[in-house]
């Protein structure tokens, strides 16, 4: 059936296939004969047809797979448990997110007060459901006012997460007719609730025409008065207002390592006319500059200028010189400072040691008042108001579903119980470790693996390692349901906390990026060959998985150490290196990548580039590529080409270790998708990966 199929595909890809396309780069000649797969699917019937041929496959592989309903039987419940987001305090207003069992999407829910019982009678504020009978409009974020009064809020169709923003007086109900569209992005309200900044795309298909802009409600957006835009495709300008009013900030982030920062006086610059007058902050610094409150003329900012751990500095806008910043919360010695929240008088910074959380209370000098206690080791969230002595915290572990606390008086922090989820499952039962790996060069690299208890090594235990490595993201250990099938079956779930990340400060991130990427795969494949060495898996029982960045990860994976896993899942990835940049906003990635239009960073692309490394006659793992045709980031044709690719190469030999492609046709990078295209999702991954590691007969078997 594969065979006839794969056959079909092929044939199909060769009849409607234009020539191919033969480029030389920095002295390297390339012949590209699926370039005309970069194309959308609604400017290009030929890519539309060829990839209802590959939806087909995948779907008549998968569907028959024995194991699918015992998987779906087991994750369906799990999905729908019920989830209640963070509260935020707000004046007299607590507002969550809350999603029932069999809601598509979320809903943003308020009360007054913070009392656990009222949340059963807590009012909807926003219903995505009402709005598409599909489910497929989603509310993508929300910002009440400092007092709670007033709400803007974003909402966005099929994962597209073009936010359109609207306004909604809180007390009524009622929502303006204030609406901006254009990807927006919300930067702040006026304390008297008449205005607020934003930015937007100026043409919602140019996505490096970000403009930062100030509307007052009522007014129409076109006259809204221009702060910052855009000039420069690596470049996004942001904007901010303090508590009071009276300062602004502008910037523009580089990447996700830097930003300049200047902040201005607000009210002087609406009551008069051009542009506001700056106060340089930073300017042209390899640095991240935060403010995260002010005191008068006395700002607050985290920075990893001179601290890659980064640090709370106090700088005195009167003498904003470097050489005037004095240090609040000092660099930690073996800890990142990754967040400092305002309180009435005080401040609560979370720190992160070898990838989980610490909370401490100090006072806006930065001297310390005592740690908060969290439950365990895992990963926690702190929601804060500096008007206001009470906190609300979240706490999660890979065996600990996300529960929300709230501690009634910081000055003797106590954590109650606010929400937590009932979750079918003997977690007693599941064990998580944590241990370091040394890499190639010696790096220690943390290691969490799930799994069993009564699981002991015996060296062909199935194993799924999953990674992501980059962008400063660290790999936080957190409760997901959806591994319960894979656990329940005996397999062993484990991940990898790379270079590129955030897990140990910026050092850490810049360990792996840019030509230091390589780093990244290393790390990667020394935790494989740890699991394999002690004999928790082997290499025809290990499968790795990865989206987005990860989806990169693991498609170098497979090109370069194919010999190490059996089956890979490279989700929405990027995989064409040396053309990614040209393709919706990735040319915001160059900071973090580089671009083959240098030469220099040519050399470091073409190393990896995981379409470009493809050898004919290699025995590749099982891949499964997933991508949405809406997808704002990365385009689908990374995925596209790359099954294509793999398949000609491979031809009949397919039948041994498929290589399949799925594209969500209603979907984009992830965000926003309905509860059924979840679940499938979920069984699809699982199914896949039970097959090409040995599980999907017994499970399917209830063994």
């Amino acid at each position: 059936m594969l065979t006839a199929l794969l056959t079909a595909v092929l044939a199909f890809a060769a009849d409607s296939a234009p020539a191919p396309v033969v480029e030389t780069l920095h002295g390297e000649t390339f012949s590209d004969e699926w370039r005309w797969l970069e194309a959308l699917e609604k400017d290009s019937p030929a890519v539309a047809d060829w990839t209802t041929a590959q939806i087909d496959r995948t779907r008549s592989t998968l569907d028959a797979l024995p194991c699918r309903s015992r998987i779906a039987s087991t994750l369906e419940p799990l999905l729908k448990l019920p989830s209640v987001g963070l509260p935020s305090m707000h004046g007299e207003w607590c507002f969550f997110g809350e999603r029932t069992g069999d809601q598509n999407q979320g809903v943003l829910k308020v009360q007054r007060g913070t009392d656990p019982a009222s949340r059963a009678t807590a009012r909807t504020l926003i219903d995505p459901n009402a709005m598409d009978a599909k489910g497929l409009i989603s509310l993508d974020w929300n910002a009440p006012s400092d007092d709670g009064t007033m709400l803007a809020f974003g909402t966005s169709r099929s994962g597209s997460e073009m936010s359109e923003l609207r306004v909604m007086d809180v007390a009524s109900g009622k929502t303006l007719p204030d609406t901006i569209t254009g990807k927006v992005s919300f930067q702040g309200w006026t304390p008297s609730k008449d205005g607020f900044l934003y930015s937007a795309l100026r043409d919602p298909k140019d996505p490096y025409s970000r403009e930062v802009r100030f509307h007052v409600l009522g007014t129409d957006p076109a006259t809204d008065r221009l702060l910052a835009k855009q000039t420069n495709p690596s470049e996004i300008p942001f904007a901010g207002l303090s508590r009071d009013g009276r300062w602004m900030m502008l910037g523009f982030s580089r990447g996700w390592q830097a930003n300049d920062l200047a902040v201005a006086d607000f009210e002087a610059w609406r009551k008069g006319a051009g542009d506001p007058k700056l106060i340089e902050i930073a300017k042209g610094l390899p640095a991240r500059f935060t403010p995260i409150g002010f005191e008068g003329s006395r700002m607050l900012m985290m920075t990893t200028l001179d601290a890659p751990r980064s640090r709370l500095v106090a700088v005195d806008l009167s003498q904003p010189a470097r050489a005037n910043w004095k240090d609040v919360i000092p660099e930690p010695k073996d800890e990142v400072l990754e967040s400092v929240g305002l309180t009435k008088g005080g401040m609560i910074a979370s720190f992160t040691k070898h990838v989980c959380t610490r909370m401490e209370r100090f006072d806006r000098s930065g001297r310390s008042l005592g740690e908060i206690p969290l439950p365990g080791l895992g990963a926690a969230g702190v929601s804060i108001d500096e008007d206001r002595s009470d906190a609300f915290i979240s706490y999660t572990s890979y065996n600990e579903p996300r529960s929300s606390y709230h501690v009634a008086d910081l000055a003797a922090p106590k954590l109650v119980s606010w929400w937590k989820p009932s979750v079918p499952l003997d977690l007693t039962k599941w064990t998580v470790e944590r241990v370091r790996i040394a890499s190639k060069d010696g790096t220690m690299v943390p290691l969490f693996m799930v799994r069993r208890s009564d699981l002991t090594p015996n060296g062909d235990r199935p194993c799924l390692l999953y990674g992501y490595g980059g962008f400063n993201v660290s790999m936080d250990p957190g409760f997901n349901p959806g591994i319960a099938p894979w656990i329940e079956a005996g397999g062993v779930y484990a991940v990898a906390c790379l270079r590129g990340g955030g897990e140990y400060g910026e050092a850490w991130h810049e360990a792996g990026m840019l030509g230091r990427k390589q780093n990244v795969f290393d790390d990667y494949y020394a935790c494989a060959e740890w699991l394999i060495g002690n004999k928790w898996t082997s290499a025809k029982r290990l499968a790795i998985q990865g989206g987005s960045n990860g989806g990169l990860l693991t498609g170098v994976a497979i090109t370069q150490r194919p010999d190490l896993f059996c089956a890979a899942i490279s989700a929405v990835p990027l995989l064409d290196m040396l053309r990614y940049q040209n393709f919706l906003l990735a040319k915001y990635w160059v900071p973090e990548y580089g671009s083959s239009d240098s030469a220099e960073q040519f050399k470091w692309l073409r190393a990896y580039s995981p379409y470009h490394n493809l050898k004919p006659g290699t025995a590749y793992p099982a891949v499964l590529f997933t991508a949405g045709e809406n997808d704002s980031r990365v385009h689908p044709l990374h995925a596209r080409k790359m099954a294509a690719r793999m398949q000609a190469m491979r031809g009949s030999a397919q039948d041994g270790n498929p290589v399949l492609l799925w594209v969500d046709r209603d979907a984009g990078h992830g965000q926003g998708k309905p509860l059924a295209a979840r679940i499938r999702d979920q069984v699809d991954q699982w199914s896949f990966l039970m097959w090409r590691t040995g599980l999907c007969d017994s499970y399917a078997q209830g063994k």
